[in-house]
């Protein structure tokens, strides 16, 4: 990986509050309540995890941040969501783009018949640039990931898993963002690429200053890298903390890790000892 000049580095100082989100409700179809109360905070130059199993409600949080519900009939009923010091939960979402907030999707959704180059180049269609920039914003995001580079000119279609989600990542990087809402990086990935992908997840954070709340079922993997964690279950935050917490708490360990002091419970066992979640009682 190439370096990155030390005169083009803007890293933004940490410890201030970036995004905001303070007890909002997510409502879709005006009947199915799927975020309860859900508040937490996003550091500058922060990496957030954002954790819990599938159906917790971590896409809907994500989304409603990057303001995509109403295409799926949902909308945020209460509370508020603020970046930057601005209310943006009623922003659209190319305003936000423009704003320096970014969403890469779960699921490493690409233009299937563009090249990886042309996918590239569609995250910067938001910005007014040369040709000269836009080159260099290119061979940046190659230095990231160079093996983007030697696919440049390959259909995204045909590249592999973890290709499609650099692409992905790297898109949303050509429009220069801020803050990037990144949604299960590791799914079906092999382990080797889930590593490769959240080291450069951290090499931007400490290079380029972004700052990144991302979503995942991972929950090793995502405590390894993360600042700071929050999980959600049923649409509530049940349990947030430093990473380094999280990672050595007894609960978090049984029940998002695998991991007991007690031995291998039954499955009987489990079902019994999670109605009774400390974090829940």
């Amino acid at each position: 990986m190439s370096a990155v000049p030390q005169a083009q580095v803007q890293v933004q100082p940490k410890g201030q509050s970036y995004l905001s989100i303070k007890n909002i409700e997510v409502i879709y179809d005006h009947v199915i309540l799927v975020l309860k109360g859900v508040s937490l905070t996003v550091e500058r130059g922060r990496i957030v995890a954002l954790l819990g199993a599938n159906g917790a409600g971590k896409t809907t949080t994500l989304k409603a941040i990057s303001n995509l519900l109403r295409a799926e009939r949902g909308d945020v009923t209460k509370g508020s969501i603020e970046f930057d010091g601005h209310r943006i939960d009623r922003l659209t979402p190319a305003e936000l783009v423009r704003r320096g907030v970014c969403q890469v999707m779960e699921g490493r959704h690409c233009f299937q018949h563009l090249t990886v180059e042309e996918n590239l180049l569609t995250g910067a269609f938001s910005r007014k640039v040369g040709r000269a920039e836009l080159k260099a914003d290119l061979e940046k995001v190659y230095d990231y990931f160079p093996r983007l580079k030697q696919r440049r000119t390959s259909q995204a279609g045909y590249t592999s898993g973890g290709e499609q989600q650099m692409t992905a990542v790297g898109r949303a990087l050509m429009a220069q963002p801020k803050m990037i809402l990144l949604d299960e990086p590791s799914m079906g990935l092999a382990p080797q690429i889930v590593e490769e992908i959240f080291e450069i997840v951290k090499s931007l954070n400490q290079k380029e200053g972004v700052s990144f709340l991302l979503a995942e079922q991972n929950t090793m993997v995502a405590l390894r890298y993360a600042d700071y964690g929050y999980i959600l279950e049923n649409g509530r935050v049940v349990m947030d903390g430093p990473a380094s917490d999280l990672s050595t708490n007894e609960d978090v360990k049984e029940f998002y890790l695998g991991l007991s002091t007690t031995g291998r419970k039954s499955f009987r066992d489990v079902k019994h000892y999670r109605r009774r979640k400390r974090w829940l009682a």
